[in-house]
């Protein structure tokens, strides 16, 4: 009876994977971040130090194009809305946050520190991996994570 059973599950699974389609998901959701856009006072001279401070890839068309499959790249995005009473990204007052993921965050503390970019925090602790949070020349606080490897 045990190998029967064996048998049946083989042949389901080979039957589920012979090419015919599965049910699929309906059409219309939302599959990731597709872009991260925000007004800027001079967008040109925050793009340059966004490249040189924060190493970010800045292309001639003026932003970047950051791709998934870049080693040590989190395999996901996260996505979260703030109570507007929230103090998170306080001193700045834009209504936003963004967290890029580094790959040494020791080597963008030495670049910033060189930079003259004050730390507002560091926890290399969290379980998640380690963050330091900044604010950009227009006051826009930036939360830095090394995820966990």
């Amino acid at each position: 009876m045990a190998v029967r059973s064996i048998l049946l599950c083989l042949g389901f699974l080979l039957m589920a994977n012979s090419g015919e389609a599965t049910p699929a998901e309906p059409a219309g959701h939302v599959t990731g971040v597709g872009g991260v856009f925000f007004k800027a006072k001079d967008p040109k001279t925050l793009a340059a130090w966004y490249r040189d401070v924060l190493g970010l890839p800045i292309e001639a068309w003026g932003g970047a194009a950051l791709h998934y499959d870049a080693p040590k790249h989190p395999p996901a995005l996260a996505w979260s809305a703030f109570p507007a009473s929230s103090s998170y990204f306080a001193p700045s007052t834009s209504t936003f946050m963004i967290n890029y993921a580094v790959d040494n965050m020791d080597a963008v503390i030495a670049r910033l520190n060189a930079k003259g970019v004050a730390i507002l925090k560091r926890d290399d602790k969290d379980d998640n991996g380690r963050f330091a949070w900044i604010l950009d020349p227009e006051g826009n606080k930036i939360e830095l994570w090394e995820p966990k490897h």
